[in-house]
């Protein structure tokens, strides 16, 4: 009698979930587990694309090992009974320092691709960034999310293209700009090379098993609307009705050309904020003060474009220096906890922003998954916070983190 009593006291029986994406985030903890997860139930090529960066991706490996390279110096007995990471960004409120990068071609990760993200943002009081290789529209996602929304511009070869988007995202009521600067060629991503990868992905003899191999995604495909860049339908510039390499149609849509001047062009037609996002060296960030831009957004494309470009982190604190205090900055690229945002943010960022990790969750878990790894950031960012002795945002500086070389 007494083993069943003891048996009684610690037997602990779960109740069985019936919800199967419930189970599978059940099973997650981390991007990490994310990222396994949507290994697991996405196409090779999707996935690769998702995953893989330039050549021998050590850019990509770069970004994240320098937020792991750089450890904390805990403060303790500060008498903190709560801890605060709101704050604000562009003068708006924002949850914790977070901003959603933009990412193209969201859809092949889940079907509602841009439309789930942008909801999910909103709920978490984060802003969110969409894509011009979107494929939901400037329109659709203002019409499912009444949060903050940044529109991120190439130089396309026709101006009066960009023009026509930049209106339409004034008319939205997106409230900032982001010009992504680092694409002047495509990076050679060898990972979709060797795949064969297109997009819309194309089905045929190379991708069939693969489809059959990943069932619920391959079905998901095929009953939903075709993928297409949604801004961009109907315009000659090629709108994915046909699949393309990403490599053949930046290389002739985009403009190589790019420069300061067209910096100067876009403010002329547009009111509010301008992100330059691709900034890799303190002299160009120093430049970008100069000509009056907002915010400076340290970011090397995830590693997607020149490998052996200078991981971001280490960027913040020397551009922090070199710009003052009057400019934002933003540290994108590696983030794949809270934990990395708190680093930024001591560091000298105003915050920071992340791409993969919530593709890894939208593969993963679709919504849901979005949902459960901005609750997972928040969570991370105010035990981090505690855990450092820092009650506010305002509260994190660089003698709360050692820097390597410092």
């Amino acid at each position: 009698m007494d083993v069943l009593r003891t048996l009684r006291s610690v037997v602990r029986l779960d109740r069985i979930e019936s919800d199967p994406i419930e189970r599978r985030l059940r099973r997650a903890a981390s991007v990490a587990d994310l990222r396994r997860i949507a290994r697991r139930r996405l196409p090779g090529g999707v996935f690769d694309y998702i995953d893989g960066a330039a050549e021998d991706e050590r850019t990509l490996a770069a970004n994240s090992g320098a937020f792991a390279a750089t450890t904390f110096r805990p403060r303790v007995l500060r008498g903190l009974d709560a801890v605060d990471p709101t704050g604000t960004l562009l003068g708006g409120p924002v949850a914790y320092p977070l901003v959603l990068a933009p990412t193209g071609f969201t859809r092949i990760a889940d079907p509602e691709g841009e439309l789930a993200v942008a909801r999910a943002a909103a709920r978490a009081g984060l802003p969110y960034t969409l894509s011009t290789l979107s494929t939901r529209s400037i329109e659709e996602v203002r019409a499912v999310s009444a949060g903050r929304l940044w529109f991120q511009v190439y130089a396309w070869r026709d101006r009066g293209l960009v023009a026509e988007m930049v209106r339409r995202a004034a008319d939205a009521r997106y409230e900032a700009l982001v010009l992504t600067v680092d694409t002047a060629v495509l990076g050679r991503r060898e990972r979709d090379v060797r795949r064969g990868f297109s997009l819309p992905p194309a089905i045929g003899p190379g991708t069939i098993l693969d489809g059959a191999l990943h069932p619920a995604w391959t079905l998901a495909f095929l009953r939903s609307e075709p993928i297409r860049f949604a801004n961009v339908v109907g315009r000659d510039v090629g709108d994915g009705a046909s699949p393309v390499t990403l490599s053949d149609y930046i290389n002739t849509q985009f403009d190589p050309a790019l420069s300061w001047d067209d910096v100067d062009w876009l403010r002329s037609i547009w009111d509010g904020p301008i992100v330059l996002k691709g900034v890799q060296t303190v002299d160009d960030a120093a430049l970008a003060a100069e000509r009056g831009v907002d915010v400076v957004c340290l970011s090397n494309h995830g590693g997607r474009q020149l490998d052996g470009a200078p991981a971001t982190f280490p960027l913040v604190a020397p551009v922090r220096d070199a710009v003052g205090d009057d400019v934002t900055v933003i540290c994108d690229g590696g983030v794949r906890r809270g934990s990395d945002i708190v680093k930024a943010v001591a560091a000298g960022a105003n915050a920071a922003m992340a791409g993969r990790a919530y593709l890894y969750a939208l593969g993963a878990a679709g919504e849901r998954g979005v949902d459960r790894l901005l609750g997972w950031f928040r969570d991370d960012v105010v035990r981090t916070m505690s855990l450092l002795g820092a009650g506010t945002i305002a509260d994190l500086d660089r003698d709360l983190i050692e820097l390597p070389g410092a």
